[in-house]
């Protein structure tokens, strides 16, 4: 039997744990229903255009909740250091619980990945470039603060693949510590 679901929102947030579990190619609409159990009619309702639609909608929620928590603090910090900090941690936090899973990354994968090439690109564009910004405001040259935030982004990504394969949440949260620190090794 489907389920009552109360607005928009509530099943975007369904949709994302089952794009989390099974990626994008792995999600049919069959599957999107069985794993939110809301119907057929209430996902066209409110996703008209289908499986894009909500992969869409998904990624935008992820993304404003990026944008607010992890983005925000590095556009224009009064303590870059703490800034780097904060949104370090914020990203360990999200990625714990949300079962080691980065949407982002999930929708690079597979045949239809072309779709969210922009989605996904920006993400991860914006997410080094505010890092590098920050991490140069502290005191290091740009190229050197460009570098720290390509590793440090690679870092936590490569992380969760690794915890996910070994079942370990410490695998996030050293990498997410070891990676902050390297940020800010030896600046102001």
């Amino acid at each position: 039997m489907a389920r009552t679901v109360l607005d928009r929102a509530d099943a975007v947030r369904a949709l994302a744990g089952v794009f989390r579990r099974r990626g994008f190619d792995g999600a049919s609409l069959s599957v999107i229903q069985q794993d939110t159990g809301i119907g057929r009619g209430s996902l066209y309702h409110f996703f008209p255009d289908g499986k894009e639609d909500m992969a869409r909608a998904v990624l935008e929620e992820v993304r404003a909740w990026f944008d607010e928590q992890v983005f925000a603090p590095l556009r224009a910090p009064d303590d870059p250091a703490g800034a780097v900090d904060a949104t370090m941690r914020a990203a360990e936090e999200y990625f714990l619980s949300r079962h080691r899973v980065c949407l982002y990354a999930v929708m690079t994968l597979g045949a239809d990945q072309p779709a969210h090439a922009e989605a996904v690109r920006s993400y991860f564009a914006d997410w080094v470039e505010l890092l590098a910004r920050a991490v140069e405001q502290t005191g290091a040259p740009a190229r050197d603060a460009r570098e720290r935030a390509v590793d440090a982004v690679a870092a936590v990504q490569g992380a969760l693949v690794l915890a996910r394969a070994l079942d370990d949440d410490a695998v996030v949260s050293g990498v997410v510590d070891r990676v902050r620190k390297r940020l800010l090794d030896g600046l102001g």
